[in-house]
């Protein structure tokens, strides 16, 4: 088993050993709600289905890790929406041998709060995706991330990573 797993393991493990109810909270924001229903819809025509979705609580300036697996020759798309009112939203992606393979920092007053890509990963394995907000009004804000998947059609122009 690589390191980087590992390592997050051990982490996840000694913090429920420590506190017996350590549990991501949801959130609601009615901008992000209202934006994650107009994009599930445009990915449901595209032929995408969703996997995983989850809104979240974030503390700000601190990674919220997301670890999902991923099968080879797959088209993915992944969707982080930030909280509006964050200076900072940045989405890392990681790939089982811990090597980045994806970065995207916006600033939201200037290029919106959405993050969305495309990847199709070259082996099946597990990927871990980091997004962080950096917002200074609020310690904590409002994410909300999509994991979606091409069920229909086909996958040219998808470029591979």
């Amino acid at each position: 088993m690589k390191t980087f797993f590992l390592m997050v393991a051990c982490v996840f493990t000694s913090h429920l050993l420590q506190a017996q109810d350590i549990r991501q909270r949801s959130c609601t924001n009615q901008s992000i709600s209202q934006q994650v229903d107009s994009l599930k819809k445009s990915f449901e025509q595209s032929g995408f289905m969703v996997l995983k979705e989850a809104s979240m609580t974030m503390e700000s300036e601190f990674e919220m890790p997301v670890i999902v697996p991923m099968t080879q020759g797959a088209w993915y798309h992944i969707v982080f929406i930030g909280d509006p009112g964050s200076k900072i939203t940045e989405v890392r992606m990681y790939d089982y041998d811990e090597k980045q393979v994806y970065y995207k920092k916006l600033k939201p007053e200037l290029d919106g709060n959405i993050i969305s890509y495309a990847y199709m990963p070259k082996f099946s394995e597990w990927h871990m995706i980091k997004p962080v907000q950096v917002n200074k009004k609020n310690k904590e804000c409002c994410g909300y991330i999509l994991l979606l998947k091409k069920v229909k059609g086909t996958n040219e122009g998808m470029p591979t990573r």
